[in-house]
C-alpha cells in the first residue's frame, strides 16, 4: 500500500512540475479570443458561406528548449467527415518566427493542401443550424524541416507532426451557428 501511495504522490509531483514546465508556450491573436465566436469576415468564402475568409494573425512564445522550427495547423475537429476537416496546415516554419497570418507566411515556410482540396487557408462554415468548436495549434518542433511529402493531406502532416513535436499550444474558436 505504501509503494502504491509513494508510486501515485510522485507522479503528482512530477505532473505539477511538468505542467509548469509546460505552461510557458503560449498561442495568442489580437483576431481571435480563446473559446470565443469568430467573426462574420473570418468565415469561408465557399460552401454556402459568405464570409471574407479573413484568417486570424497568430503570435506564440515560450518555446521549448531544443525548438528548431514550427508548423501551424486549423482544425475542425467537429466536422462531419468522421476525420474532422483540415482548413489549414503550414510546416517547415523557422526557429525564428513568432507569428503567421495567411497573409503573411514567413520564408521557408511550406503551406500544405487543406481538406477543400487547395493551398493554404481556408475559413470555417459549419453546416447550417450547428456550431462547431476550431482549434488553431502551433506546434514546436524537433527539426526544421518537417519531411511531409509535397501535396500531403492534413492528416498524413499530422502523421509526421506527431513524430517530431516537442509541444503544442492551441487557441479554440467558436463558429456558428449560421442560419
Amino acid at each position: 500500500m505504501t509503494r502504491s501511495f509513494s508510486f501515485i504522490s510522485a507522479l503528482a509531483v512530477a505532473g505539477t512540475f511538468g505542467t509548469a514546465a509546460l505552461a510557458d508556450f503560449e498561442l495568442s491573436s489580437p483576431d481571435v479570443t480563446d473559446g470565443a465566436a469568430i467573426s462574420a469576415a473570418q468565415f469561408a468564402n465557399s460552401f454556402g458561406c459568405e464570409g471574407d475568409n479573413a484568417g486570424p494573425t497568430l503570435n506564440w512564445s515560450g518555446a521549448p528548449e531544443g525548438t528548431r522550427g514550427y508548423a501551424v495547423t486549423f482544425y475542425d475537429k467537429d466536422a462531419p467527415t468522421g476525420s474532422g476537416f483540415w482548413h489549414w496546415v503550414v510546416t517547415d516554419i523557422p526557429a525564428s518566427a513568432t507569428s503567421i497570418s495567411p497573409n503573411s507566411i514567413p520564408d521557408g515556410a511550406v503551406q500544405g493542401i487543406n481538406d477543400a482540396g487547395i493551398t493554404g487557408f481556408i475559413g470555417p462554415c459549419p453546416p447550417i443550424g450547428r456550431t462547431h468548436t476550431y482549434q488553431y495549434t502551433v506546434h514546436a518542433l524537433d527539426t526544421d524541416t518537417l519531411g511531409a511529402p509535397e501535396g500531403a493531406s492534413g492528416a498524413l502532416t499530422g502523421f509526421f507532426l506527431f513524430q517530431h513535436t516537442l509541444e503544442t499550444a492551441t487557441l479554440n474558436v467558436i463558429a456558428g451557428p449560421r442560419q
